[in-house]
């Protein structure tokens, strides 16, 4: 036979071998001990029975509101807070242990598609190899390999058939690589609902322990005089208003009172969906930073140089000249403000470098202009100004673009991950990254504020 034959025969015999290495299931690996369907029935009648019982305790809470302000209202509500907690933990409890079993698969697929991907790609390269080398033929040549006409265009054939089989196999190893990159999406989102159902847990199982504490302190009362309860009450009414009354401290402006904060932050979560303590933990850690970094003025607004606001120092690219530096005088300029004496954020260090990068950020949500004037038409909009012009430096407005900045990063999904990971990205643009202290540092210093700050929050609400 003729050396095209040759290849041609060759070529099918790789492609049969790829296709079948490529469906052949992964040997050797060991199978993880899954949930059966009995075992998942079985979660899922404990999960009813939960939820069902949830909804009693609930009603029991609904129930003494009616009650509210009378020493055995509030030791009925306790009581009951407390067991819906409990049985709030069983269920996500249960929730867990389904969401493990589902990680376990995911991860054993992605590793049995991976194993194949790569088979798949290895075989590929093979034929690929092998067919160039048949490619690299004159067509004298192919000819002249032939025995006569009729095998050559018999071995043309048998080529062109090559051909439509290695498009088929180009196709199958792009689809199992989409399915994989699925796979792993998909693992992600998982685990971090795993994450988010712990973080829960032990959210709730600190509101129980504050609630035992609280309700043990009734009790004591219903022992010893019903009379003292009113002393409870003053207190709370006394420990509530030293709650609203507190300086909320703002970066670059005047602090205002965590009263008005929380309106200015329970207004933007109602627009935004996203949570009103969240809104201020992030207000919270960028007026710490400020602390930290202190404040600097722009002296060159071609440049972007400028000088230290306390210290008089130099700093070089202050602020990235033109990208910022124009936008912020447009700000300034439309707000009657003078730019060479409106405060900025520093940058890291005095002299510039390319991983130092800039500073610039405006206010007390740190918006640098250019993101600033990104939100410009929204805040209009959603704050109801008309044609006026947002200003970063209003407490109003400044919590409103917090708002939809983390609204636009996903915090909106009010979970852990998505908190935490809309706070590190508000901070540098990217999720956190365990490899980046500075980066998941901050994210769960927001988070720790925003549970204090939903403390204080639920505190107020139960006045």
């Amino acid at each position: 036979m003729g050396r095209l034959f040759s290849n041609g025969m060759r070529l099918f015999f790789l492609i049969s071998l790829a296709l079948i290495m490529l469906v052949v299931s992964f040997p050797g690996t060991a199978r993880a001990e899954f949930l059966t369907e009995e075992d998942r029935a079985r979660l899922q009648t404990q999960l009813d029975s939960i939820q069902a019982e949830i909804a009693e305790w609930q009603a029991v809470i609904n129930d003494t509101r009616a009650k509210k302000a009378t020493l055995q209202g509030d030791v009925t509500s306790l009581d009951a807070l407390i067991k819906k907690a409990t049985a709030e933990i069983k269920s996500r409890n249960i929730s867990i242990k389904s969401i493990t079993d589902e990680i376990a698969r995911k991860a054993e697929n992605i590793t049995a598609l991976e194993a194949q991907l790569e088979r798949g790609q290895n075989s590929l390269a093979r034929i690929l190899r092998i067919k160039n080398q048949a490619d690299d033929q004159t067509l004298p040549e192919l000819i002249l390999s032939a025995q006569d006409f009729d095998s050559f265009f018999g071995d043309l054939d048998s080529l062109a058939a090559v051909q439509r089989d290695l498009t088929k196999f180009f196709d199958e190893v792009r689809t199992l690589k989409e399915r994989t990159e699925g796979e792993k999406a998909a693992l992600t989102d998982k685990q971090n609902k795993e994450l988010d159902a712990r973080y829960q847990v032990e959210l709730t199982k600190k509101q129980i322990a504050t609630n035992q504490v609280e309700k043990s302190k009734l009790l004591k009362i219903t022992a010893d005089s019903e009379a003292a309860y009113e002393s409870v009450l003053a207190a709370r009414q006394r420990q509530a208003e030293q709650i609203r009354n507190a300086l909320f401290p703002l970066r670059d402006v005047e602090g205002i009172s965590f009263g008005d904060a929380l309106n200015y932050a329970s207004a933007a979560g109602k627009s935004t969906g996203v949570r009103a303590a969240l809104i201020l933990a992030i207000l919270s850690q960028e007026s710490d930073l400020g602390k930290n970094v202190g404040s600097c003025y722009v002296t060159n607004i071609t440049t972007g140089d400028g000088i230290g606001k306390n210290s008089g120092s130099a700093f070089q690219k202050v602020m990235k000249a033109p990208r910022d530096t124009v936008p912020f005088k447009r700000v300034t300029d439309s707000l009657g403000k003078i730019w060479g004496a409106t405060p900025i954020s520093c940058p890291p260090g005095a002299v510039y470098t390319s991983s130092r990068g800039f500073g610039g950020a405006m206010g007390p949500s740190q918006f640098i202009p250019s993101t600033w004037e990104l939100y410009v038409n929204r805040l209009r909009t959603v704050l109801g100004l008309g044609s006026a012009t947002p200003n970063p430096w209003d407490a109003g407005h400044a919590i409103m673009a917090t708002a939809l900045y983390l609204q636009d990063l996903g915090a909106a999904g009010n979970s852990y991950t998505a908190e935490r990971n809309a706070s590190c990205r508000y901070y540098s643009g990217r999720s956190c990254d365990t490899k980046t202290p500075t980066n998941y540092k901050y994210g769960d210093s927001v988070i720790a504020k925003t549970e204090g700050f939903q403390t204080n929050i639920d505190f107020l609400k139960g006045i």
